[in-house]
């Protein structure tokens, strides 16, 4: 006897890609963000991202389209930044990811890390100066924490900063090493963190100081539509006012890691969400045995499963974004998103890659290119084992960062 077949909604409802009608949970405007911000994905980013990726080119052509688009800083407020939400941000960030992570990171690292480090800490002729330029696009920044020897454990950093004379307005000289630092080989201006006699300081550096130089990191694996860079600091030398002058200490540099954590936590959505569209449109047009292979039960268990871990982080990621446009976020809800997202859309763009057979190894579909991309984004910004620990202390009470002996 054959099994019925029940009638039911098909991709074209719409319930294969929102299953839990998030949609609803957004506002008008909010929709319509999302919506340009995926337009230019669609027109300008995806034709191209599989030649960038096997060429490793960043396409610098996009960062004053992204300008136009408010993109820049866009959670910024003033100096010709867009003051958008929390949310609108996250969801500009799902949908730049969807095209690649390379291109979210550059986003990421411009807004969120520098203009967020002079924006919040830097003098008025800082902002002034620098900020304007970074929200066209017109000028790049960069944010120099990372060092050869310091990851996870940026308070062990080596590069130092010391005064060359007495007196308030004796020069900064810069000494020291930076690795993995997105953008510098373009950049305009840098925002290098240094120990100082009196604890670690930011300082704005215009990239074309004697002394800086940038080399891109070739090679990679992961993140190739990007650029990360080591840089060098050879005496450096710097005017007073070159320090940003409103923080002192880890805090400034952590600040603004949260930030690029909150971004995160929503783009990684977007590349599971694409890899899961790409698998589920194949699975639906790829026959063997005379059928869609969508109608195996084992490739709907895989297509079930993607859409479960989704949906769940989009939850997870709107409701963080609730909870920072209301002034009540915490860094270890930060950590729970980034910590969930990202660990699980790895698993749906590998999940995805197998649904497409061997041709899930080809530059022609992306779910293999996004899982490759992940890797560094669950290492970038706090690696999982950190994330995992800065829930932990919040949960026990116990910061367990140092091997206990």
């Amino acid at each position: 006897m054959s099994t019925p077949t029940l009638a039911g909604p098909t991709p074209a409802t719409g319930l294969a890609h929102d299953y839990l009608d998030i949609d609803s949970l957004l506002t008008p405007d909010e929709i319509a963000l999302r919506a340009r911000v995926r337009g230019f994905v669609d027109e300008r980013i995806r034709p191209h991202v599989a030649e960038w990726f096997e060429a490793a080119h960043f396409p610098r052509e996009l960062v004053t389209e992204m300008g136009s688009l408010g993109l820049l800083g866009m959670h910024l407020h003033g100096y010709g930044c867009a003051g958008r939400s929390a949310v609108d941000y996250g969801l500009a960030a799902l949908e730049l990811e969807a095209g690649d992570s390379g291109i979210r990171t550059f986003v990421s690292v411009q807004g969120s890390l520098a203009m967020s480090a002079i924006h919040r800490f830097g003098s008025d002729e800082h902002k002034q100066h620098w900020l304007p330029g970074m929200a066209t696009g017109e000028l790049i920044g960069c944010f120099g924490l990372t060092e050869p020897g310091a990851g996870s454990d940026p308070g062990s950093m080596t590069t130092h900063a010391v005064r060359d004379g007495d007196g308030p307005q004796a020069d900064w000289v810069l000494t020291g090493a930076k690795r993995w630092i997105g953008l510098a080989s373009i950049a305009d201006v840098a925002v290098i963190w240094a120990r100082t006699a009196h604890g670690i300081r930011g300082f704005v550096v215009p990239t074309d100081t004697p002394g800086f130089s940038a080399t891109p990191i070739t090679a990679k694996l992961s993140m190739r539509t990007s650029i990360q860079c080591d840089i060098a600091l050879d005496g450096v030398r710097l005017p007073a006012d070159a320090v940003l002058p409103d923080v002192t200490g880890l805090t400034g540099p952590f600040s603004c890691l949260n930030e690029a954590r909150y971004g995160i936590l929503w783009g990684a959505l977007g590349a599971a969400r694409d890899a899961y569209e790409t698998a589920l449109a194949y699975a639906l047009e790829r026959r063997q045995f005379a059928e869609p292979i969508a109608a195996f039960q084992l490739t709907q268990q895989k297509l079930v499963d993607m859409a479960l871990e989704i949906q769940k982080g989009q939850l997870v990621a709107l409701q963080t974004g609730r909870l920072k446009d209301a002034g009540r976020l915490r860094p270890e809800q930060i950590s729970f998103g980034k910590l969930n997202n990202v660990r699980e859309a790895i698993a749906v763009c590998h999940q995805a890659r197998t649904v497409l057979g061997g041709n899930g190894i080809t530059g022609e579909y992306s779910p293999l290119r996004h899982a490759n991309n992940l890797e560094s984004v669950r290492t970038y910004e706090g690696t999982d084992e950190i994330h995992t620990l800065i829930m932990g202390r919040a949960l026990t009470g116990i910061p367990s960062f140092q091997a206990r002996r």
